[in-house]
């Protein structure tokens, strides 16, 4: 009989998944996972075959929460364009906020590893996919109710929201205010 796990799996990819989206990948070593998650070697490897491995589940349970996260946000009975200013207000505040100014672990994913790491970028293109649908059903949202002119295309206003947003959350790691990130918002969302 093999030794029973001396770790929840499931805990496990959280903390892993705090520990690559405050380092990245390539700044994170074994030894920070290790820490991280309380486990010797063997047993991660055991667990999840390598670091890169490891990665990908994290990256999977961002998205996961990120998804949920996304869909809260954007829920609701007010005006579609005063719930999106209010979300992607609350998303730069947030930013700007926490400690390290992590960021989004998508977008900083897309900038160290797109390119070289095919199944990192295959699961980031389908976040910003997922996230760039719920902006579109959002923006139709608001065509159906008048707040948005129904000749727009709504799936071009989802990709302009998207960029919007990752360029925020780029901007929210070097800022030292809110105030270039309100004006942004400002602009993008009366431009609807």
């Amino acid at each position: 009989m093999g030794r029973p796990k001396q770790f929840d799996p499931d805990t496990a990819v959280e903390r892993a998944m705090e520990v690559f989206w405050s380092k990245g990948y390539a700044a994170t070593s074994p030894q920070d996972l290790v820490d991280a998650l309380g486990v010797g070697k063997g047993s991660l490897y055991n667990a999840f075959g390598s670091k890169h491995a490891l990665f990908e589940q994290a990256l999977r349970r961002y998205r996961d929460s990120q998804a949920a996260a996304l869909a809260r946000l954007f829920d609701g009975d007010g005006p579609v364009k005063e719930r999106l200013r209010a979300a992607l207000r609350l998303l730069a505040e947030t930013d700007l906020a926490a400690a390290g100014r992590r960021g989004c672990m998508a977008v900083n994913t897309a900038a160290e590893r797109a390119g070289t790491d095919a199944a990192a970028t295959a699961l980031v293109r389908r976040m910003f996919e997922r996230t760039e649908d719920a902006l579109g059903a959002l923006v139709e949202e608001g065509q159906r109710r008048g707040e948005i002119a129904a000749d727009r295309d709504a799936r071009a206003l989802g990709s302009s929201l998207l960029a919007t947003l990752v360029g925020l959350q780029l901007l929210a790691r070097v800022e030292e205010g809110p105030e270039r990130l309100t004006r942004a918002i400002d602009a993008t969302v009366d431009a609807l």
